[in-house]
């Protein structure tokens, strides 16, 4: 018998045999993970449309890439793993991580005074640290929520300047630092500059010698001029109907809450070195990666740059971002040394819900299993009925102050309604004297009226979330005589602008020199509402209007004086 290297010729048959098989295997096993990734992405995969691409690391190492639909639809380009992005708040890591080398070279503290630094940021009496700025709980106001209700358009050149000119016009916070959570854009503006200021670099400059370089990112940037070129980039759209898309122009030049340009095989690479440490070191990394505590010691999802979260038992540490067309999303599962990045040049993407569903797949194993618990059988609902007259007693508006909602109970063919707005109302089922089940939606809705304080207080119950509390109330009837009060022009400092608010077709407006007329309707004396957004009147002694504050998710009581 023949030997090949002192093994019979038929074991070495054998061996090639099972490596073959094994290998082919793989290749078929690898074709079909491909497929149904090609499967979540199937409404992208078509180059008339904008589209995506995803990446996977497991263990070091990307093993899936791959491009969608088109980058530029009006030349045809398709995306691919090396397409440029523009990935917003995804930036915000970096930020905190050019932040924290600077601390490891003892050129500055995460728990320094933003001030010492930049002294342009008012004097609130409050301090504001490095470390409130990086974990949103600074209580300074959005820059693009001021932004916007100073009248500029996000399609307009947003600078550097004008965001640090805007910071330095402010007088008041939100809330005291450190005492809540609120996402805030600003902080992280500040932070690139702080880093720009120590280095004696600019912020693009620093993260591409200290961090990209090192890193082997050679297709990532900080877009800081909105006229610099940049070769094999996406650009961003909107869905306007079906199939209709429209350019979603974006002008930014400025960096650190937004502005990281870079492809899914660069930002992998960056994953990796939460676990590589080729740049920075654990101590850095387990700082970004722990939990931020508010005054009181309880914590609230956010870290340093990153949130962490619990996603089907696994820890997942993640952001995702948005400006104008541009969606995109970074997942790590750091216990499962993984990791699926995704980018989207439409508006209308959810790379969050993609890269979980690709994720699904790689770590489907690891999942852990809910344990079998024998479950009540469902007891069924039993309904009572009630009469009109004693439904009657519940009709009326119920006025949510924290949320500043309304809500309208009303009475329509023998059934009590909860109306929310034009086209949004849900019929109430009575289960007892005072208490109903919410019919027609997914949740499972208890609304109940109590007498507080001699007052009719309804109360919206959902499992265990907090409840939605909300008081009886007389909402105010203006007409267009009693409106013309509130007319007139005002002034916010803090802005460096102007609304005029008048009458048109007898509703209260405001106008601006720049934005779109903005119609506001009254919910209660002297409060008005229009979309998110309050206006709450103040007067004098004499009960003349002197202003009005303005409040939305991420900024609060902005104050603009009546001049005329």
């Amino acid at each position: 018998m023949k030997y090949i290297k002192g093994l019979p010729l038929f074991l070495i048959l054998i061996i090639t045999s099972l490596f073959t098989q094994n290998i082919e295997a793989q290749i078929d096993a690898s074709k079909e993970l491909e497929s149904k990734i090609d499967n979540i992405f199937k409404d992208f995969n078509n180059i008339n449309k904008p589209g995506a691409t995803v990446a996977v690391v497991k263990n070091q190492e990307i093993v899936f890439k791959k491009g969608y639909g088109s980058a530029n639809l009006e030349y045809d380009i398709p995306n691919s793993p090396s397409t440029i992005f523009h990935i917003a708040s995804v930036s915000k890591q970096f930020t905190v991580f050019s932040i924290l080398l600077l601390e490891k070279q003892g050129k500055l503290s995460f728990d320094d005074d933003i001030r010492k630094f930049i002294p342009e940021v008012p004097d609130f009496s409050k301090t504001i640290t490095l470390r409130h700025l990086a974990s949103h709980t600074s209580g300074l106001r959005d820059q693009w929520s001021l932004l916007g209700m100073a009248g500029w358009r996000f399609d307009d050149v947003i600078t550097k300047e004008h965001i640090l000119k805007l910071v330095s016009q402010q007088k008041e916070l939100n809330f005291n630092p450190g005492e809540a959570y609120n996402y805030c854009n600003t902080g992280f503006t500040l932070l690139a500059e702080v880093v720009a200021r120590v280095s004696g670099k600019t912020f693009a400059e620093f993260t591409e010698e200290t961090i990209f370089k090192p890193l082997n990112m050679t297709n990532t940037l900080f877009y800081d001029d909105h006229e610099k070129i940049v070769k094999n980039r996406a650009y961003s759209y909107h869905a306007v109907g079906k199939n209709n898309y429209k350019k979603s122009v974006l002008s930014f030049a400025n960096v650190g809450a937004t502005s990281l340009f870079t492809t899914v095989e660069d930002l992998a690479l960056w994953s990796m070195n939460f676990s590589s440490n080729i740049v920075g070191d654990k101590d850095i990394i387990n700082q970004m990666n722990t939990l931020a505590v508010l005054n009181n010691g309880e914590t609230f999802g956010g870290a340093y740059g990153q949130f962490i979260n619990k996603y089907k038992g696994l820890n997942q540490i993640q952001h995702g971002g948005a400006d104008a067309g541009y969606r995109s999303y970074l997942g790590r599962f750091p216990d499962q040394n993984f990791s699926v990045m995704v980018f989207s040049n439409l508006a209308q993407s959810n790379p969050g819900n993609l890269a979980l569903q690709v994720a699904d797949l790689y770590l489907k194993d690891s999942f852990k299993k809910e344990k079998e618990v024998t479950k009540a059988p469902k007891i069924a609902v039993k309904y009572i009925k009630l009469t009109n007259n004693q439904l009657n007693k519940f009709s009326g508006h119920y006025w949510n102050d924290d949320q500043k909602l309304a809500r309208k109970i009303f009475v329509k063919k023998d059934t009590l309604r909860y109306f929310r707005n034009e086209g949004n109302e849900s019929a109430l089922a009575p289960i007892s004297l005072n208490e109903f089940k919410m019919l027609g939606i997914d949740a499972d809705l208890t609304v109940k009226f109590t007498n507080t304080n001699d007052k009719l207080q309804m109360t919206v119950l959902e499992n265990s979330n907090e409840p939605f509390i909300a008081n009886k109330f007389t909402p105010p009837n203006y007409t267009a005589s009693t409106l013309k009060e509130f007319t007139g022009k005002y002034y916010s400092p803090e802005l460096d602008t102007f609304y005029t608010a008048v009458l048109k077709d007898d509703k209260l407006t405001f106008t601006h020199a720049r934005a779109s007329d903005i119609v506001i309707s009254a919910a209660k004396s002297d409060l008005f509402l229009v979309g998110g957004y309050s206006f709450r009147f103040e007067r004098n002694d004499k009960q003349e209007i002197t202003g009005f504050r303005i409040s939305s998710g991420r900024v609060q009581n902005l104050w603009f004086e009546k001049v005329n």
